[in-house]
């Protein structure tokens, strides 16, 4: 019998955020799958988890997938992890639980958080039908016609933008949407935890006067 592939959300920040029962699959299975296997040890450090940890990201995923598929063929367990929230979400673990499934192997979600979702929950915005777009393009045409395209919808749009893009991002969608007030939300369940609304040109005059830390969830509302 081959073993199961967990596929196990971890906390954004706050390891108060990790669940119980993803806190015992971390404790039983052979070996945890993560992106950044530094930032892994830390949560499982935290908690007295010693199983072994790989790394598993977008530049071994095809070789580091076909390990780990042997391994849960010869019938041992393994979680996925990634960096923060749910795996498969923006990152390459999809990949892996796709050839798992093409080979027969159980898949488990364990859920838990989701930057998405904790962004939404907190914005106060209309989210009964909303469309994730994942991280808008680097190349600044690209960026602006993806916004365009975007602008047409009848739902809110929800994406990542990294620190070093954030206020490149607010500029093209202060162009696409004009003055619509939008939500941007970083560092999600730390310390300084920030969830602000306004339109994009406010917003990104604001995070000009200062240092840019932190993951950054956008959320435009239709």
């Amino acid at each position: 019998m081959p073993g199961t592939l967990y596929v196990v959300a971890t906390p954004l920040g706050n390891l108060e955020d990790v669940t119980l029962r993803a806190h015992r699959v971390l404790k039983e299975v052979a070996v945890i799958a993560c992106e950044d296997t530094r930032r892994t040890r830390i949560l499982l450090s935290h908690f007295g988890i010693h199983a072994p940890v790989t790394s598993y990201f977008e530049h071994n995923k095809l070789r580091k997938g076909a390990r780990l598929i042997e391994t849960l063929e010869h019938g041992q367990s393994v979680a996925l992890v990634t960096d923060a929230g749910t795996p498969g979400i923006s990152d390459p673990g999809f990949l892996l639980v796709k050839q798992a499934r093409e080979a027969g192997v159980p898949v488990v979600p364990v859920p838990g958080p989701s930057a998405v979702v904790t962004a939404l929950s907190a914005a106060g915005v209309p989210a009964d039908r909303f469309v994730f777009d994942g991280f808008l393009p680097v190349k600044p045409g690209r960026r602006v016609h993806r916004l365009e395209a975007l602008r047409g919808l009848e739902m809110t749009v929800v994406c990542y933008e990294s620190p070093h893009r954030i206020l490149a991002a607010l500029d093209a969608i202060a162009q696409v949407f004009g003055e619509r007030e939008i939500v941007v939300a970083r560092e999600l369940t730390k310390q300084f935890e920030e969830i602000v609304r306004g339109p994009a040109a406010t917003l990104k005059a604001r995070f000009e006067a200062g240092p840019v830390r932190g993951e950054f969830t956008l959320i435009i509302p239709a």
